[in-house]
Parts: C-alpha cells; sequence; structure tokens
C-alpha cells in the first residue's frame, strides 16, 4: 500500500462524504477507493470511517487521523510549491487574504489582466476585515490596511498609503447645525467603524504639518457602528451622519456630489491607526517568486496602493 495514496485516499472521502464522490474527484473506480481505505484501517487496527447505506461518517480516531493526514499532505504541496516557485517564472498556488471593501475595490478589477501574465499561477483569494493567522490558514500574502506593528513574527512591505476623509451628504449638511472646524464634530451624528472600545475618537492634524506636532482630538458619537465600511459608506449616502472613510472608497461620490468632504485643511486618522498598506508574509517565502510577483502587482495598481492616488476633492 501507498501510504501517501492511501493519506490523500482518505481525506479526499472525508472531504466529499462519500466514496463515490471521492472517486468521482479522483478519477478512479468507487471499488478502488473502498479498497484503499479497507487497507489503511486494517494497517492501523482502527476505524476510521462509518459506513451505512446512505452516509459515510467519521470516526472519532477517523477525526484525529484526518487533521494529521492533512497537514502531510499540505506540507507535501507546499514543499514541492517551494522548489517549483524557485524558477524564473512564478509557478504554483498562490493564497492570499484582502480586506474585503478594499479587496473587491482596488484590487479584484486588475487581477484578470495580472492572473493573464503568470499562466502557471492558481490564485486562492479570501477577503476578510479581521487578522489572519498565515500559518494556520496557509496564507501566502495578507494585504491589511493600517500599521504592521503588531506582525513582529512576520515580514512587512509597505506596498502604498491612502487617505482618510471626512465626509458627509449634502442632505444631511443643510438639515443639521453648520460645520466648519472638527470640534464642531461634538454637536454631529458621526458614523463609526467597529473597533475596540465603544468611545471613539478622530485625531486631526493640520496638513502640512510635522509629524510630532499637537493633533486636535474630538471624540465622536453617532446613531451607527458597523466593522464594514461599505455599510457606513451606504449610511452616510443615506444622509445618516458623517463618516470618516477612505479615499479609494468615496473618491467617486465626492467627484459626482453624491458626498462632500469636510476639513480639507486637515488629515485625520482613528485613534492611532496607520494609512499604509501593508503586505505580510511569512520569513520562509523569502525569495518566493509568487509573492514577490504579487507584491509587484500591488504596486503598479491606480489608486492607494500604486504611486497614483485617487482623486479627492
Amino acid at each position: 500500500m501507498d501510504k501517501l495514496v492511501a493519506l490523500k485516499t482518505f481525506v479526499e472521502t472525508v472531504d466529499a462524504k462519500g466514496f463515490s464522490a471521492a472517486a468521482r474527484r479522483m478519477n478512479l473506480a468507487t471499488s478502488s477507493v473502498t479498497r484503499t481505505i479497507d487497507q489503511l484501517e486494517r494497517s492501523l487496527g482502527a476505524v476510521l470511517l462509518n459506513r451505512s447505506t446512505r452516509q459515510v461518517t467519521i470516526t472519532e480516531a477517523g477525526a484525529s487521523y484526518y487533521h494529521h493526514a492533512r497537514r502531510i499532505l499540505d506540507a507535501v504541496e507546499e514543499a514541492d510549491a517551494e522548489i517549483a516557485d524557485r524558477g524564473d517564472a512564478p509557478v504554483g498556488q498562490l493564497r492570499v487574504s484582502l480586506p474585503v471593501a478594499f479587496g473587491r475595490c482596488c484590487i479584484s478589477p486588475y487581477l484578470g489582466q495580472w492572473m493573464a501574465q503568470h499562466p502557471q499561477l492558481e490564485l486562492d483569494v479570501h477577503l476578510s476585515d479581521d487578522i489572519v493567522d498565515l500559518v494556520g490558514a496557509r496564507i501566502d500574502v495578507s494585504v491589511r490596511l493600517g500599521s504592521a506593528s503588531a506582525y513582529d513574527e512576520l515580514i512587512a512591505r509597505e506596498v502604498g498609503a491612502f487617505r482618510r476623509l471626512v465626509v458627509a451628504s449634502p442632505s444631511y449638511l443643510e438639515q443639521r447645525p453648520a460645520i466648519s472646524d472638527p470640534s464642531d464634530l461634538v454637536d454631529h451624528r458621526c458614523l463609526r467603524f467597529t473597533f475596540g472600545s465603544r468611545e471613539q475618537v478622530w485625531a486631526f492634524r493640520e496638513s502640512g504639518a510635522e509629524k510630532d506636532a499637537s493633533k486636535l482630538v474630538v471624540p465622536v458619537q453617532g446613531p451607527m457602528r458597523s466593522n464594514n465600511i461599505e455599510i457606513l459608506r451606504d449610511a452616510a449616502l443615506a444622509g445618516l451622519g458623517i463618516g470618516l472613510l477612505p479615499d479609494w472608497l468615496v473618491a467617486s461620490d465626492i467627484a459626482d456630489g453624491r458626498l462632500k468632504r469636510l476639513f480639507s485643511a486637515w488629515e485625520v486618522t482613528p485613534n492611532q491607526s496607520s494609512s499604509t498598506v501593508t503586505a505580510l508574509y511569512l520569513p520562509n517565502h523569502r525569495g518566493s517568486r509568487r509573492v514577490a510577483a504579487f507584491l509587484e502587482f500591488l504596486k503598479t495598481l491606480p489608486g492607494p496602493t500604486g504611486l497614483h492616488r485617487s482623486p479627492a476633492r
């Protein structure tokens, strides 16, 4: 019995939830799959799968064995990819994690053209606004918005920057007290991004001022919080309040008059958040053609990751 083939057959059977489905995935006869699993169980002296006329379920021993088998197969796949990835062209699977809205707005429209330039790459894109465990999630590159100071065990490469803009709809501004200075925000309804504590401050510094110049710190409150900036953008467009949103998300709204930018003479951040776009990867990916190609792709994009900023007025 080829142990590696047996492990793969077992994992495919569990993933497919049945012998017939696993056989179709592997382009084998169902009898060949069941025979391999039977041989594996005899060699281990344990039942890995419960069979019935309706379904195949995994046993407790099988669940434990599955996780070990999956790690072994992943390690073999990664080892093969690492060797192939040292050539002249990027080859193999590249797993990337992107923030949800940023990935859709700023990266997804350009992926097709980039993939056409690298026909030997297989791209697996995971969208998440959470901090991703690169090892546990088997991610090669994670793109994050903000400082990389919390990722000491990873290699961080700044691939761009963006601006956060304070915006509101014309309908909101017409119905609320006049606003001319950031300190006026205490009398307004603000739309807040969900992070940390419920209490938030927006910190302002006059544009062009030294980085160590004192900031105007304004506590903000309002009717709505969300962990998704697209929802906050929609709320701002609907006139629910004042939003603090990235330029790459609202530039077209500002240009078309759906939103108005406030405090253009000020730079603003929520709490201590950074405005960098950072790519993170594990130290063992140094020299990876796949990773290097993706980092170069990020740097050439229009908008915040490249040399050209999104227009904001």
